[in-house]
This record gives C-alpha cells, sequence and structure tokens, in this order.
C-alpha cells in the first residue's frame, strides 16, 4: 500500500484520542484527483448555480420598486419576471449539472476505496484475522466507504455553496448598503459558526462511543449467528440474547446522550440566528422609515437574509455529519494502513515448474513469543513423492501446512520449494503451486457447482462434474432436486462433515497443483467412503509432491516416509513396515488404533 504516513492504531474496541480530519483528507485526496477536470467542471457549475441564486433577491428587488408609485410600468415588471424565471432556472439547472459530473466522480471514488480495503484485508496475515472480529471490521469497511460518498456531497453540495453565498451575499450588503449589514452578518455567522463546531467537537466523543458500541454488538450478533449449531447444542439461545442486550443497552445509553448533546446543539444555533436577523430587520426597517431604503431594499435584505441563514441553518447538521464521516472513514483507513505481516519481498520471484521438492530446514515456530510448536524440524518431499505426518493432536502437525502457504513466517530455518526460500517466492505463485484438502472445510454460501468450481473459477462443467465423480460427490449431488446448483448454506451448514470434505478434495483436484496437502482429508468420512477416496487420492497423488498430515494411520501406510511428531519434534521416520518393526511410538500408535476398530492385534 501506498501512504506517506500512516494514522496511529487505537487498542481494540477504544475510541481514538483525536479525529485526525486533514490526514484522513489528504489520503483521500488522490483518489479525487484522478477526476480533476469533472470536479473542475462541478465547481464551476457550483459557483454558476450561487450567482444565479443570489441574483434572484437583486432582480425581485427592482420588480417591487418597479411597481412601486406613479412611475411603475408594464414593461418593466414582465422583463424583470422573465428575467427572474431564467435566473431561477438557471440555478435548478446548473445544479443538476453539477450533479451529473460529479456523481461518477463520488461512486468511482467509493468503488475504488472499498476494492483496495478489500484487497488489503485478504493480503493481512491470518493472524490479524484470527485476532479481529469479523462484524467489527465488515461494519468499519461499510461505514467508511459510505462516509466517502457523504463527505464528498456535504462539501460540494452544502460547505461550498454556502461559503459561495456567505460571499455573495456579504459583497451585496457592502456594495449597496453600508458596512453595519455586513458587519451584523458577519457576527451572526462567526457566533454560530464557532459555537457549532464547539459542540460538535464536544459531541464527537459522544458519536464516537455509540459507532463503538454499534460495532460491538454488531460483532457479538454476527459471531453468535455464525456458530449458530453451537448455542443450539448448549441451549444458550437465552445466554447469546443476555450478551447481546448488554452490548445494546450501552448503545442505547450512548444514543440517548448523543440526542440530548443534539438538542442543545439545535437550541443554541437557533438563538444566534433568531438574535442575527431580528438585528438586521430593525437596521433595515429604521432604514426605511428614514427614507433611507426602499420597500424594495427591505425585502432584498429579508430575501437575502433568508438565503443566508437557510442552508446555514442546515451547515450546523452538514457539519456534524462530516466530522462523523471524517471519523469513519478514518477508522476504515486505519485497517488500510494495517502492517501486513507477510510481504512479498522486493526482488521476490515466480515459482515455476510441476516437478517441485518441499524441505523443511531446521524450522522454529511459535505462534507466540514465548511458546514454541515446531523445534528445529527437518524434513525432505521429493518431487513427486509422498511423505505423511502424524502424532497426537497438538503436535504440530496442522502447523506445516499454514508454514508452507506462508500464512506465517518461521521463526527460525527456512522451507524451501524447488530449491527457494519461500520468502524469496511471490506469494500468489506459491500459492498456486499448492492445493489443500483442510480438515476443517468452510464453503460459500452459493452452489456446489461454485464451490467445486472455487478451485479453478475457469473450468467447464464438465471438469467440474469429473472432479466430483472422483471424490464419489457426483451421485449425491445428482440425487438432489436441484443437483449442482443446490446450496450449501452459511459455512456449508446444509452438508454433512464428509460431504463438505469430499467438496474440498474435488475443489483441490480441480485446482491441479504440482503439490498437495492432506490436512485430515477423510477425518469425517465413514470407513467404506474413506477406502473408496483413499484409493483415489492414491491415484491423484501419483507424480505429485504430497504431504499427509492424518491421525487415521491406515491413511499413510503407502506413505515414501512417515514422520512421527511429538511436541513440535520429530521422533521417528521411516516407512510404515519400519516403524512397526521398531516398536516404539507409531507401533503403540497402530497397535491402538487397532484395538479401536475391532481390528485385532497389530499387523
Amino acid at each position: 500500500m501506498r501512504r506517506s504516513s500512516s494514522l496511529p492504531r487505537p487498542p481494540a474496541g477504544t475510541p481514538l484520542a483525536e479525529t485526525h480530519a486533514w490526514q484522513t483528507i489528504r489520503l483521500l485526496l488522490p483518489y479525487l484527483w484522478r477526476y480533476r477536470l469533472r470536479v473542475l467542471a462541478a465547481l464551476s457549475c457550483l459557483v454558476g448555480a450561487k450567482v444565479a441564486n443570489v441574483g434572484v433577491p437583486l432582480i425581485f428587488k427592482n420588480m417591487i420598486d418597479g411597481l412601486n408609485g406613479e412611475q411603475a410600468t408594464l414593461a418593466l415588471p414582465i422583463l424583470l419576471l422573465l428575467l427572474y424565471g431564467a435566473m431561477r432556472f438557471s440555478s435548478a439547472l446548473f445544479t443538476e449539472l453539477r450533479e451529473i459530473l460529479f456523481t461518477r466522480v463520488t461512486q468511482r471514488a467509493v468503488r475504488q476505496v472499498a476494492l483496495e480495503a478489500f484487497r488489503h484485508l485478504h493480503a493481512l496475515s491470518l493472524r490479524f484475522h484470527l485476532e479481529r472480529q469479523t462484524g467489527g471490521v465488515a461494519r468499519d469497511v461499510e461505514r467508511g466507504t459510505r462516509s466517502i460518498s457523504s463527505l464528498m456531497s456535504y462539501s460540494l453540495y452544502s460547505i461550498l455553496p454556502t461559503l459561495i453565498e456567505i460571499g455573495l451575499v456579504l459583497g451585496i450588503l457592502v456594495v449597496r448598503y453600508d458596512s453595519g449589514y455586513a458587519l451584523i452578518a458577519l457576527l451572526s455567522l462567526t457566533s454560530y459558526v464557532a459555537f457549532t463546531i464547539g459542540v460538535s467537537n464536544w459531541r464527537i466523543a459522544i458519536r464516537r462511543a455509540v459507532n463503538e458500541t454499534d460495532s460491538a454488538a454488531n460483532t457479538r450478533a454476527v459471531d453468535s449467528l455464525l456458530n449458530y449449531e453451537t448455542v443450539k447444542y448448549f441451549n444458550n439461545e437465552a445466554w447469546e440474547a443476555r450478551r447481546y442486550d448488554e452490548q445494546l443497552a450501552q448503545w442505547e445509553s450512548a444514543a440517548v446522550r448523543s440526542q440530548k448533546s443534539l438538542a442543545l446543539l439545535n437550541i443554541g444555533q437557533q438563538a444566534i440566528i433568531a438574535a442575527g436577523v431580528t438585528a438586521m430587520m430593525w437596521r433595515a426597517a429604521a432604514g426605511v422609515v428614514a427614507g433611507q431604503m426602499s420597500i424594495g431594499d427591505l425585502v432584498l435584505v429579508n430575501a437575502l437574509l433568508i438565503q443566508l441563514y437557510v442552508p446555514l441553518n442546515f451547515l450546523g447538521i452538514v457539519y456534524r455529519e462530516i466530522r462523523q464521516a471524517l471519523t469513519d472513514i478514518e477508522r476504515m483507513f486505519l485497517l488500510l494502513a494495517e502492517h501486513r505481516e507477510i510481504a512479498d519481498a522486493p526482488d521476490a520471484r515466480e515459482l515455476e515448474g510441476q516437478a517441485l521438492d518441499v524441505e523443511f530446514a531446521t524450522v522454529d515456530f511459535g505462534y507466540e513469543e514465548k511458546r514454541r510448536i515446531l523445534h528445529a524440524v527437518s524434513f525432505r518431499i521429493p518431487a513427486g513423492r509422498t511423505v505423511a505426518v502424524v502424532g497426537h493432536s497438538g503436535a504440530g502437525k496442522s502447523t506445516l501446512a499454514r508454514l508452507l502457504y506462508r500464512f506465517y513466517d518461521v521463526g527460525g530455518g527456512c522451507i524451501r520449494i524447488g530449491g527457494h526460500d519461500i520468502r524469496q517466492l511471490r506469494q500468489d505463485s506459491l500459492r498456486r503451486a499448492i492445493g489443500i484438502v483442510p480438515q476443517d472445510t468452510v464453503l460459500f454460501n452459493d452452489s456446489i457447482r461454485y464451490n467445486i468450481r472455487y478451485g479453478c473459477p475457469e473450468a467447464s462443467d464438465a471438469e467440474v462434474e469429473a472432479v466430483a465423480r472422483a471424490a464419489q460427490l457426483h451421485d449425491f449431488i445428482v440425487s438432489l432436486p436441484q443437483g449442482y446448483e443446490t446450496r450449501v448454506g452459511e459455512r456449508g451448514l446444509k452438508l454433512s462433515g464428509g460431504e463438505k470434505q469430499r467438496v474440498a478434495i474435488a475443489r483441490a483436484l480441480l485446482k491441479n497443483p504440482p503439490i498437495l496437502i492432506f490436512d485430515e482429508a477423510t477425518s469425517a468420512l465413514d470407513s467404506a467412503t474413506e477406502r473408496a477416496i483413499q484409493t483415489q487420492l492414491e491415484q491423484v497423488a501419483i507424480g505429485r509432491t504430497t504431504l499427509i498430515v492424518a491421525h487415521r494411520l491406515s491413511t499413510v501406510m503407502q506413505a515414501d516416509e512417515i514422520l512421527v511428531f511429538a511436541d513440535g519434534r520429530i521422533v521417528e521416520r521411516g516407512r510404515h513396515a519400519d516403524l512397526l518393526a521398531a516398536g516404539a511410538s507409531y507401533a503403540s500408535m497402530w497397535a491402538l488404533q487397532q484395538q479401536e476398530q475391532g481390528g485385532g492385534k497389530p499387523a
């Protein structure tokens, strides 16, 4: 990500100490600069609309004076009426042209920022996604992109038009009348703006509390719904509802405080406007009585005040919304500024070739600095051969797959593929060369065909069905009323564990990579289906570099080498028969599993 400077990141769940408004705007400006010609054209239309808008009261003043007294003629009011109508239409015309010109800029900027945020979140490390909650991150991105549109709209449609109109009105008051009128207007405006900014800044902490509690409530709701089955297993619907309501109660309290402070702000704003209008009209009325001003002048001053204070009244709301939009955009830019723990080296190269060996060279690793998972692990999988890793739960077996995919970087040693340290390879080419059947298969809430085709989005229907047959899944799919178009539900909940795992197998086969990882690939299958798929997997693995992480030892008997893990270390290695003959850890595990399956003594 290209950032000249980064915003400070607050601790999770705490409000920011201050809003870095100008820094946030500066980060947003490059997205607008790409469309500078459209922006300039829209600003020209904006100026034209405001000039026409301020011209309307001037024409109306002349109409009033032209109709007043014995010198009133028919021709003059008709010409002024036509000009009055033309100015009114011009104001509306320029306003709509501005909208037409600028809408593309707004929507394209929103699209580009949203896409950049989406790509950046995918580029962040697995550690980031495990530590952050999906609901809160999604809400931050949603509010941030929506606020970009709000910020641009308010700036171009409210702030700039009002500033231009204020300048034109003050200029007319100074040129046509004395400076006292402009002074009263300026004092009113200054007081209004100072009061609005002061109170609105005070309200920022309250608004942030509303946002924080809203995000927390949304995160809690999403987390609970994603774990729907777990909630049902433990009959904890009421518990989840109470936890959600606790968060909603905090949001309610913050929202009430926000509304009360808003009422105080509105009362103060209206008091300032009322005082300014009263002083201005008193001065104008005195001028008419003294014969220094005409009735038309009184109408003109009144009309100018109305044109000035109506948008100014809305300006208070706009300021609050802009401040809130900046806060929301800032939170999204904090995500964009999040450090990529795993990034490509500047000179990273593409991984090429179909015959690739894999080597772990004295690899040390720990998810936390003080808790190591792997200790000086070394082994090699020659190109086209199969190595299996077995051991009890927590021995560090599945960590090997995560390191091979470079979800994390090793703490010591290195991992090589095709002779290259994977830290010197482009991550997209590295992961393109690896296919995996994970232990916990998570599917998209889409059709079975979509989930299988995810392994190769360009694959034809025939290719999808071919790998489904290879994964012993085709007959099940065609028995469904909607066949391959059957939707699998959120996270694949409509399918059984075995069905989801077969989808994962088909997806990996469709990817057709030179390196395969089976991470407990048949753990959710019954014995008959496991035997059928195991034979197919062995066929698929021929000619590919394959890493099998398994608990069931019966699935790794044909491996070229079996590694036995214990406490993050390799304690035994060899072929199946040799390990049984050694009579150590592997032989004990084999005997235990045979007894559990009723198979009697070990072979």
